[in-house]
């Protein structure tokens, strides 16, 4: 396999060098998570699964969930990973609205395990995102992911569940001020500052994907599942965290098919109004 360019590494067919997929092989509706058993999941809900395509971290399906064609990739953990797989993906197929699954700490204290948050924007607390936009730059989700993500949560019945801020984070233990194993973090203090300001969850990749997204005019937008409880300093259990993962699943597919209705009902108009 050939590479003609330091700058867009890709081969004759387009494929691209780290996620491995060339045009054709991505549906527009793509569920980014992190965890490859994850994406081994939500190909197994798809009644077909058309492209099954393993290339250094990137594990991704394409197929029809319900009718809908969809593809799920995990890029497992950090905005380096999600950084190149929104570039890459941007190149093989148009016009992407890109859902994260995925998992986060709750931060404030009525945040129970294994309840869903849907973010309306990140806090950067990152690096990744600082070579595109300068610091002041806001991550914010789509309004339209946002508001589907809510429908959908709303129609499944996943209550209650939580909508606001997420902060990411650029690691899991120093950034997010945990003590593990003797190493100390300079800011021990990070989620009470995040807490007190009305933060809801930490994650590890939502600010640059809503950065990226935005930049090119993509929709995009981000469901977590609670995993840790951190004022409460609580963790969730096997069983527990198995129905949140699918809850989370389910509800961000859903909102794919809830936008498609909505792209249907907004016409040649470019923004999706609630009352037409």
């Amino acid at each position: 396999m050939a590479y003609f360019s330091a700058e867009e590494v890709r081969d004759e067919e387009g494929r691209q060098y780290h996620i491995g997929l060339a045009p054709g092989e991505v549906a527009s509706n793509i569920l980014l998570v992190g965890d490859p058993a994850r994406a081994k999941r939500v190909a197994g809900l798809m009644e077909e699964v058309k492209i099954e395509r393993s290339n250094r971290e990137y594990l991704t399906f394409t197929g029809i969930w319900q009718g809908l064609e969809v593809s799920v990739m995990a890029t497992g953990m950090g905005c380096d990973n999600m950084e190149i797989a929104i570039i890459e993906l941007s190149q093989v197929v148009e016009n992407p609205v890109f859902i994260r699954a995925g998992s986060c700490g709750g931060l404030q204290e009525n945040m129970n395990l294994g309840e869903l948050v849907i973010s309306t924007g990140a806090v950067r607390m990152e690096d990744v995102s600082t070579y595109f936009v300068p610091s002041g730059y806001p991550a914010l989700a789509h309004h339209e992911v946002i508001l589907a993500l809510i429908q959908a949560t709303k129609d499944l019945g996943y209550h209650p569940f939580h909508v606001g801020l997420t902060a990411t984070g650029a690691s899991f233990y120093g950034a997010q001020g945990r003590t593990a194993a003797g190493w100390k973090p300079l800011n021990p203090g990070v989620t009470e500052v995040l807490q007190s300001i009305g933060v809801k969850n930490f994650e590890m990749e939502s600010s640059t994907l809503f950065t990226l997204a935005t930049l090119r005019g993509y929709r995009a937008g981000t469901i977590c599942a609670i995993y840790a409880n951190r004022p409460k300093n609580e963790f969730i259990s096997p069983e527990l965290k198995s129905k949140a993962e699918l809850h989370c699943i389910e509800t961000a597919l859903k909102a794919f098919q809830i936008l498609e209705k909505m792209d249907s009902q907004r016409k040649d108009f470019p923004y999706w109004l609630p009352f037409g």
